[in-house]
């Protein structure tokens, strides 16, 4: 890789959660070697970020400026941001057929469970929001702190898919 970032997608379902509590941890934690996005595979009409995972992250000192839930189509276009690092972190998206991605980025799964689905009083729920990206940032340190010689596109897709089982 070069000295530009690296640019991660992150994908979900609806890009509510899990995918964006992703990509602004990594763009926090990024130290500018990474470039965060994320979106899904079939966010809803007029889908926005869960309001419990943007106060997770407000909680946590990380930004929410920009956030938004989009569709991965926004990723397959000619002018969109070739990705070098794709990783799933629902196991919806993970089985779904993604599209082409310009360049064919290096793939990997991190599968969470989708804290949307919290039972419980609103504690409990803000707990399993804080739960999901203390897991997210634990893998991304990771991810973030491997020597740059580590980075070129297989031994990525190598830490990456090392990186799930941690």
């Amino acid at each position: 890789m070069s000295d530009k970032p690296i640019n991660v997608l992150f994908l979900c379902t609806h890009n509510s959660a899990r995918s964006i509590l992703a990509e602004a941890t990594l763009n926090h934690i990024g130290r500018g070697r990474f470039k965060a996005f994320s979106a899904g595979s079939s966010p809803r009409e007029n889908q926005q970020p869960n309001p419990l995972a943007l106060a997770t992250l407000q909680t946590a000192g990380i930004s929410i400026d920009g956030l938004h839930s989009k569709s991965w189509d926004e990723f397959g276009k000619p002018d969109a941001p070739q990705m070098d690092l794709v990783i799933t972190v629902c196991d919806n998206a993970a089985g779904e057929v993604c599209p082409f991605w310009p360049g064919h980025p290096a793939t990997a799964h991190w599968g969470y469970p989708d804290p949307s689905d919290a039972e419980g009083n609103s504690e409990q729920k803000a707990e399993a929001f804080r739960q999901t990206l203390h897991a997210i940032k634990r893998r991304l340190e990771l991810l973030v702190n491997l020597p740059a010689a580590g980075l070129d596109k297989l031994m990525l897709e190598t830490h990456a898919r090392g990186l799930a089982k941690s």
